[in-house]
């Protein structure tokens, strides 16, 4: 009894410490953006003194800070659509179809996590420029969606290998086509799956720094990343209001996570579950 309660008095301290090395900054993050530089230079762990609430107000009240965040949730949602449909019909190929070749290209698939977008830089601006694709919300979409295929692919392929093919020979002799079978009973058992796959899709396009920085340099497509950068180098020296800009282009990446929590976790170990 005693070594039970003390193995769950220390699994509870140990995620009280762990949670502390993640809230405790956050804490620390919103609290300074309602000081002035002065204050956090003279006393960077105390309360404001006053609370300076215009360092959020100025920025809510900013035409900027809206316009990235549309261009970021528009750009993060095309991505997210365009990655999870292409994924789950080349998925559905590799997971359900028999062909010469199949694990070849799966592999070839599953090797595009080996290298960082960062690798194909020069090629992926040449080719965007031949296409005219600079300064264009595509030119960020389309090389996002196609980084993001094969962990997307390998998550989908894993959870439809799960679906008894019992299920689909029933449903092709009941007059279902292979693309019916897709459509109408093998993505609504797949919700789960597909939620996570568009979560990570999702997270991994609102942080994504590098790319939008390359290809968009007009200032009406900036995402909320490329704002940060451009905001910090304008007001260098006001640090309590950059810090508060920062908060501000967190909150809409933290409170969707906080949402979608539960159903990434319920995604990622469904396909675990089901074998």
């Amino acid at each position: 009894m005693r070594a039970s309660l003390a193995r769950s008095a220390s699994r509870h301290t140990l995620v009280w410490v762990l949670g502390s090395f993640i809230v405790v900054p956050l804490l620390y993050a919103v609290v300074s953006g309602f000081k002035t530089t002065g204050d956090l230079t003279t006393d960077p762990v105390g309360l404001p003194s006053p609370w300076k609430v215009s360092n959020y107000t100025g920025i809510l009240s900013s035409g900027d800070f809206w316009r990235q965040i549309g261009n970021s949730v528009m750009i993060a949602v095309a991505t997210t659509v365009l990655t999870v449909a292409a994924a789950a019909l080349a998925a559905f190929a590799f997971a359900r179809y028999a062909f010469r070749g199949r694990e070849f290209f799966f592999t070839l698939f599953a090797a595009g996590l080996m290298f960082p977008p960062a690798v194909a830089v020069l090629p992926l601006f040449v080719l965007l420029r031949s296409f005219g694709l600079l300064d264009d919300p595509l030119g960020v979409i389309l090389p996002q969606a196609a980084f993001a295929l094969p962990i997307t692919i390998i998550i989908l392929r894993s959870f439809f290998r799960t679906i008894p093919a019992e299920l689909e020979e029933a449903a092709i002799m009941d007059g279902c086509s292979r693309f019916g079978f897709f459509w109408r009973i093998l993505l609504p058992m797949a919700r789960p799956a597909l939620g996570t796959v568009s979560v990570l899709a999702i997270v991994t396009s609102w942080n994504n720094f590098f790319l939008p920085l390359l290809v968009l340099a007009d200032p009406k497509w900036q995402t909320i990343p490329v704002g940060i950068q451009q905001f910090q180098g304008q007001y260098s020296t006001n640090y309590a209001l950059v810090i508060a800009y920062i908060v501000l282009a967190m909150v809409p990446a933290v409170a969707f996570y906080a949402v979608a929590e539960r159903q990434l976790i319920g995604g990622l170990t469904a396909g675990a579950t089901k074998g």
